[in-house]
Protein backbone atom coordinates (compact mmCIF):
# COMPACT_ATOMS: atom_id res chain seq x y z
CA UNK A 1 0.00 0.00 0.00
CA UNK A 2 1.29 3.38 -0.69
CA UNK A 3 0.05 6.39 1.68
CA UNK A 4 -0.72 9.33 -0.05
CA UNK A 5 -0.80 12.68 1.54
CA UNK A 6 -4.31 14.30 1.41
CA UNK A 7 -6.19 11.27 1.29
CA UNK A 8 -8.05 9.41 4.18
CA UNK A 9 -7.50 5.45 4.71
CA UNK A 10 -8.67 3.14 7.13
CA UNK A 11 -5.70 1.49 8.84
CA UNK A 12 -4.85 -0.96 11.38
CA UNK A 13 -3.56 0.12 14.58
CA UNK A 14 -0.58 -2.21 15.03
CA UNK A 15 1.10 -0.69 18.25
CA UNK A 16 1.80 2.09 20.96
CA UNK A 17 5.24 3.34 21.30
CA UNK A 18 5.24 5.72 24.18
CA UNK A 19 5.98 8.74 24.12
CA UNK A 20 5.24 9.17 20.26
CA UNK A 21 1.58 7.45 19.69
CA UNK A 22 0.64 5.18 17.78
CA UNK A 23 1.98 3.23 14.27
CA UNK A 24 -0.42 2.63 11.60
CA UNK A 25 -0.82 0.15 9.23
CA UNK A 26 -2.68 -1.17 6.11
CA UNK A 27 -2.62 -4.47 8.34
CA UNK A 28 -1.11 -7.02 10.71
CA UNK A 29 1.50 -8.43 8.13
CA UNK A 30 5.18 -7.51 8.46
CA UNK A 31 6.86 -5.26 6.73
CA UNK A 32 3.39 -3.18 5.39
CA UNK A 33 4.58 0.49 5.35
CA UNK A 34 3.78 2.02 9.04
CA UNK A 35 2.66 6.01 9.90
CA UNK A 36 2.81 7.58 12.97
CA UNK A 37 -0.69 8.72 14.69
CA UNK A 38 0.92 11.07 17.17
CA UNK A 39 -0.59 11.44 20.66
CA UNK A 40 -1.63 14.57 19.69
CA UNK A 41 -3.26 13.86 16.33
CA UNK A 42 -6.11 11.27 18.23
CA UNK A 43 -9.00 13.31 17.99
CA UNK A 44 -12.13 11.83 20.04
CA UNK A 45 -10.49 9.31 21.83
CA UNK A 46 -7.41 6.88 22.14
CA UNK A 47 -7.45 4.15 19.62
CA UNK A 48 -5.97 0.47 21.01
CA UNK A 49 -4.03 -1.82 19.46
CA UNK A 50 -6.00 -4.17 16.92
CA UNK A 51 -8.49 -1.67 16.20
CA UNK A 52 -8.93 0.39 13.00
CA UNK A 53 -8.68 3.88 12.58
CA UNK A 54 -9.68 6.36 9.64
CA UNK A 55 -7.06 8.94 9.55
CA UNK A 56 -6.22 11.45 7.01
CA UNK A 57 -2.20 12.07 5.74
CA UNK A 58 -0.31 14.72 5.55
CA UNK A 59 3.46 15.51 6.23
CA UNK A 60 4.91 16.70 9.06
CA UNK A 61 7.46 19.77 9.23
CA UNK A 62 10.18 17.09 9.01
CA UNK A 63 8.75 15.98 5.91
CA UNK A 64 7.38 12.64 7.44
CA UNK A 65 4.05 11.35 6.25
CA UNK A 66 1.72 11.06 9.42
CA UNK A 67 -1.57 10.32 10.38
CA UNK A 68 -4.83 12.57 11.90
CA UNK A 69 -8.41 11.56 13.15
CA UNK A 70 -9.08 14.97 12.74
CA UNK A 71 -11.28 15.71 9.29
CA UNK A 72 -10.14 18.14 7.16
CA UNK A 73 -11.86 20.56 4.89
CA UNK A 74 -10.46 19.43 1.83
CA UNK A 75 -9.27 16.35 0.66
CA UNK A 76 -6.86 15.50 -2.50
CA UNK A 77 -8.77 16.43 -5.69
CA UNK A 78 -11.59 17.88 -4.11
CA UNK A 79 -12.81 21.71 -4.32
CA UNK A 80 -14.09 23.79 -1.50
CA UNK A 81 -13.77 27.05 0.24
CA UNK A 82 -11.20 27.91 2.53
CA UNK A 83 -10.02 30.74 4.85
CA UNK A 84 -6.64 32.36 4.78
CA UNK A 85 -4.68 32.30 7.87
CA UNK A 86 -1.42 34.01 7.24
CA UNK A 87 0.70 35.22 3.85
CA UNK A 88 4.54 35.19 3.02
CA UNK A 89 5.50 37.36 0.54
CA UNK A 90 7.51 34.46 -1.10
CA UNK A 91 5.73 31.59 -0.71
CA UNK A 92 1.89 32.80 -0.60
CA UNK A 93 -1.55 32.53 1.42
CA UNK A 94 -1.50 29.78 3.90
CA UNK A 95 -4.92 28.36 3.95
CA UNK A 96 -6.89 26.95 7.04
CA UNK A 97 -7.21 22.88 6.57
CA UNK A 98 -8.87 22.60 10.20
CA UNK A 99 -6.47 19.58 10.89
CA UNK A 100 -4.18 22.19 12.96
CA UNK A 101 -2.01 22.24 9.38
CA UNK A 102 -2.37 24.99 6.68
CA UNK A 103 -2.55 24.28 3.20
CA UNK A 104 -0.28 26.87 0.72
CA UNK A 105 -1.90 28.37 -2.46
CA UNK A 106 1.66 29.28 -4.08
CA UNK A 107 1.96 33.09 -4.99
CA UNK A 108 2.14 32.51 -8.84
CA UNK A 109 -1.75 31.94 -8.26
CA UNK A 110 -2.17 35.26 -7.47
CA UNK A 111 -3.49 38.59 -9.41
CA UNK A 112 -0.84 40.35 -11.13
CA UNK A 113 -1.78 43.35 -8.95
CA UNK A 114 -0.91 42.76 -5.25
CA UNK A 115 -3.83 45.55 -4.07
CA UNK A 116 -6.03 43.12 -5.29
CA UNK A 117 -4.55 40.02 -3.66
CA UNK A 118 -6.73 38.51 -0.72
CA UNK A 119 -6.31 39.51 2.99
CA UNK A 120 -6.25 37.02 6.17
CA UNK A 121 -9.60 36.56 6.83
CA UNK A 122 -10.57 36.12 2.74
CA UNK A 123 -12.04 32.82 1.73
CA UNK A 124 -10.74 31.25 -1.38
CA UNK A 125 -12.10 28.02 -3.59
CA UNK A 126 -9.36 26.16 -4.28
CA UNK A 127 -8.69 22.67 -5.38
CA UNK A 128 -6.49 20.17 -3.01
CA UNK A 129 -3.19 18.64 -5.63
CA UNK A 130 0.05 17.26 -4.86
CA UNK A 131 3.18 19.02 -5.96
CA UNK A 132 6.27 17.20 -7.35
CA UNK A 133 7.21 15.49 -3.86
CA UNK A 134 4.28 14.60 -3.58
CA UNK A 135 2.83 17.15 -0.98
CA UNK A 136 -0.45 18.72 -0.47
CA UNK A 137 -0.51 22.09 -2.27
CA UNK A 138 -3.74 24.24 -3.35
CA UNK A 139 -4.48 25.64 -6.94
CA UNK A 140 -7.29 28.39 -7.24
CA UNK A 141 -10.55 26.60 -8.37
CA UNK A 142 -10.60 26.87 -12.61
CA UNK A 143 -14.23 27.50 -14.42
CA UNK A 144 -14.78 23.30 -14.85
CA UNK A 145 -14.23 22.27 -11.15
CA UNK A 146 -17.29 25.23 -10.23
CA UNK A 147 -19.40 23.68 -13.55
CA UNK A 148 -19.62 20.26 -11.57
CA UNK A 149 -21.48 21.56 -8.13
CA UNK A 150 -23.04 25.09 -9.04
CA UNK A 151 -26.59 25.33 -10.43
CA UNK A 152 -28.45 27.58 -13.00
CA UNK A 153 -29.65 30.69 -10.97
CA UNK A 154 -33.47 31.29 -10.73
CA UNK A 155 -35.43 33.93 -12.37
CA UNK A 156 -36.71 34.91 -8.67
CA UNK A 157 -33.41 36.03 -7.73
CA UNK A 158 -33.29 38.84 -9.76
CA UNK A 159 -32.77 41.88 -7.66
CA UNK A 160 -32.10 39.96 -4.75
CA UNK A 161 -29.18 40.55 -2.52
CA UNK A 162 -26.59 37.75 -2.31
CA UNK A 163 -23.49 37.12 -0.71
CA UNK A 164 -20.55 36.67 -3.11
CA UNK A 165 -17.09 35.27 -3.38
CA UNK A 166 -14.56 36.71 -5.61
CA UNK A 167 -13.36 33.89 -7.32
CA UNK A 168 -11.51 35.18 -10.33
CA UNK A 169 -9.76 38.85 -11.26
CA UNK A 170 -10.23 40.23 -15.03
CA UNK A 171 -8.89 43.54 -16.63
CA UNK A 172 -13.08 44.98 -16.71
CA UNK A 173 -14.48 43.06 -13.55
CA UNK A 174 -14.62 39.72 -11.31
CA UNK A 175 -15.89 36.67 -11.52
CA UNK A 176 -18.14 35.75 -8.12
CA UNK A 177 -19.43 32.74 -6.17
CA UNK A 178 -23.06 33.90 -5.68
CA UNK A 179 -24.31 32.03 -2.30
CA UNK A 180 -26.91 29.70 -3.05
CA UNK A 181 -28.34 29.04 0.51
CA UNK A 182 -30.79 25.95 0.63
CA UNK A 183 -30.80 25.82 -3.28
CA UNK A 184 -27.38 24.19 -2.87
CA UNK A 185 -23.52 25.30 -3.55
CA UNK A 186 -24.08 28.55 -5.21
CA UNK A 187 -24.37 29.98 -8.87
CA UNK A 188 -21.41 31.50 -10.75
CA UNK A 189 -21.91 35.03 -11.43
CA UNK A 190 -20.01 38.01 -12.55
CA UNK A 191 -19.61 41.99 -11.83
CA UNK A 192 -18.18 44.58 -14.17
CA UNK A 193 -15.80 47.36 -12.75
CA UNK A 194 -18.75 49.96 -13.21
CA UNK A 195 -20.95 48.59 -10.48
CA UNK A 196 -18.18 47.77 -7.99
CA UNK A 197 -18.74 50.38 -4.86
CA UNK A 198 -14.10 49.70 -4.66
CA UNK A 199 -11.99 47.34 -6.06
CA UNK A 200 -12.48 43.89 -5.17
CA UNK A 201 -9.69 41.69 -3.98
CA UNK A 202 -9.84 37.31 -4.42
CA UNK A 203 -11.61 35.70 -2.24
CA UNK A 204 -13.63 38.64 -0.99
CA UNK A 205 -16.70 38.70 0.44
CA UNK A 206 -19.39 40.86 -0.39
CA UNK A 207 -22.90 41.74 -0.75
CA UNK A 208 -24.36 42.60 -3.80
CA UNK A 209 -27.13 42.57 -5.82
CA UNK A 210 -28.54 40.51 -8.85
CA UNK A 211 -29.26 42.67 -12.33
CA UNK A 212 -29.55 39.68 -14.28
CA UNK A 213 -30.49 36.59 -14.47
CA UNK A 214 -28.83 35.26 -17.66
CA UNK A 215 -30.35 32.01 -19.96
CA UNK A 216 -27.66 30.19 -18.95
CA UNK A 217 -28.08 30.72 -15.43
CA UNK A 218 -25.46 32.83 -14.19
CA UNK A 219 -25.99 36.32 -12.90
CA UNK A 220 -25.03 39.38 -13.04
CA UNK A 221 -24.21 41.38 -9.93
CA UNK A 222 -24.21 44.73 -8.77
CA UNK A 223 -22.58 46.75 -4.98
CA UNK A 224 -24.80 49.35 -6.20
CA UNK A 225 -28.51 50.32 -5.03
CA UNK A 226 -31.28 50.28 -7.67
CA UNK A 227 -30.48 53.80 -10.02
CA UNK A 228 -33.22 55.85 -7.97
CA UNK A 229 -32.09 54.90 -4.57
CA UNK A 230 -28.15 54.98 -6.14
CA UNK A 231 -29.17 58.54 -7.66
CA UNK A 232 -30.28 59.83 -4.02
CA UNK A 233 -27.18 58.44 -2.15
CA UNK A 234 -24.86 59.08 -5.06
CA UNK A 235 -26.04 63.42 -5.03
CA UNK A 236 -25.66 63.50 -1.58
CA UNK A 237 -22.36 62.04 -1.36
CA UNK A 238 -21.18 64.71 -4.55
CA UNK A 239 -23.18 67.94 -2.49
CA UNK A 240 -21.21 66.63 0.87
CA UNK A 241 -17.92 66.67 -0.88
CA UNK A 242 -18.17 70.44 -2.83
CA UNK A 243 -19.54 71.51 0.60
CA UNK A 244 -16.09 70.46 1.68
CA UNK A 245 -14.02 72.05 -0.60
CA UNK A 246 -13.00 75.48 -0.25
CA UNK A 247 -14.71 77.92 -2.60
CA UNK A 248 -17.55 74.92 -2.77
CA UNK A 249 -16.23 74.37 -6.07
CA UNK A 250 -14.39 70.65 -7.71
CA UNK A 251 -12.81 70.53 -11.37
CA UNK A 252 -15.16 67.61 -12.21
CA UNK A 253 -18.26 68.00 -14.36
CA UNK A 254 -20.38 65.78 -16.71
CA UNK A 255 -17.86 66.10 -19.46
CA UNK A 256 -15.11 64.26 -16.96
CA UNK A 257 -13.49 61.37 -18.21
CA UNK A 258 -15.15 58.03 -17.16
CA UNK A 259 -11.88 56.91 -15.92
CA UNK A 260 -11.43 60.24 -13.48
CA UNK A 261 -14.83 59.79 -12.55
CA UNK A 262 -14.27 56.01 -11.36
CA UNK A 263 -10.94 56.64 -9.57
CA UNK A 264 -12.19 60.10 -7.76
CA UNK A 265 -15.46 58.94 -6.47
CA UNK A 266 -16.03 55.29 -7.48
CA UNK A 267 -19.05 55.78 -9.32
CA UNK A 268 -19.69 54.88 -13.16
CA UNK A 269 -19.78 57.91 -15.27
CA UNK A 270 -23.67 57.87 -16.21
CA UNK A 271 -24.74 57.11 -12.05
CA UNK A 272 -21.88 60.66 -11.85
CA UNK A 273 -24.43 62.36 -14.86
CA UNK A 274 -27.19 61.14 -12.67
CA UNK A 275 -26.47 62.83 -9.44
CA UNK A 276 -25.59 66.23 -10.70
CA UNK A 277 -28.38 66.10 -13.34
CA UNK A 278 -30.34 66.00 -9.80
CA UNK A 279 -28.15 68.04 -8.24
CA UNK A 280 -28.51 70.82 -10.89
CA UNK A 281 -32.59 70.27 -11.39
CA UNK A 282 -33.08 70.69 -7.36
CA UNK A 283 -30.69 74.01 -7.91
CA UNK A 284 -28.14 72.96 -5.33
CA UNK A 285 -25.35 73.28 -8.25
CA UNK A 286 -24.06 75.03 -10.94
CA UNK A 287 -21.68 73.88 -13.94
CA UNK A 288 -19.30 76.54 -15.75
CA UNK A 289 -17.43 74.95 -18.20
CA UNK A 290 -15.53 71.53 -16.44
CA UNK A 291 -16.46 72.80 -12.96
CA UNK A 292 -19.30 72.06 -10.66
CA UNK A 293 -20.52 74.74 -7.68
CA UNK A 294 -22.89 75.43 -5.11
CA UNK A 295 -25.40 77.24 -6.15
CA UNK A 296 -25.04 80.71 -4.55
CA UNK A 297 -21.18 80.67 -4.88
CA UNK A 298 -19.21 82.84 -7.41
CA UNK A 299 -16.89 81.85 -10.19
CA UNK A 300 -14.00 82.88 -8.00
CA UNK A 301 -15.07 80.81 -4.84
CA UNK A 302 -16.62 83.96 -3.05
CA UNK A 303 -20.16 83.70 -1.30
CA UNK A 304 -22.66 85.54 -3.46
CA UNK A 305 -24.27 86.43 -0.28
CA UNK A 306 -21.19 87.97 1.36
CA UNK A 307 -21.44 85.36 4.17
CA UNK A 308 -17.72 83.92 4.48
CA UNK A 309 -14.66 84.91 3.30
CA UNK A 310 -13.23 84.25 -0.05
CA UNK A 311 -11.80 80.70 0.52
CA UNK A 312 -10.39 81.01 -3.32
CA UNK A 313 -11.24 78.41 -6.21
CA UNK A 314 -8.77 75.44 -6.19
CA UNK A 315 -6.38 75.77 -9.47
CA UNK A 316 -7.73 74.24 -12.61
CA UNK A 317 -4.67 72.10 -12.55
CA UNK A 318 -6.48 69.55 -9.76
CA UNK A 319 -7.65 68.71 -6.94
CA UNK A 320 -5.88 70.30 -3.77
CA UNK A 321 -5.68 67.80 -1.23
Amino acid sequence: MTLIAGTTATLFVRREVPPYGWFLAEDEAEGTQEVLLPYGEAAGGRPSVGDSADAFLFHDDKGRITATTRKPKLELGQMGRLEMADFHPRFGCFLELGIGRQLLLPIKELPDSRDRWPQPGDELHVVMKHDKEGRMLARLAKIEDYERIVFRAPSSWHHEQRDCWVTDIYKDGVFVLADGGVLGYGALGYMPNASMARPLRLGEKVHARVTQVRDDGRVTLSMRPAKEVGRLEDSDRILAFLQGRPGGAMPYSDATPADVVQKRFGLSKSAFKRALGKLMKDRLVVQDGNWTRLAGTQTDGTQTDGAGKDAGQPSEGGERS
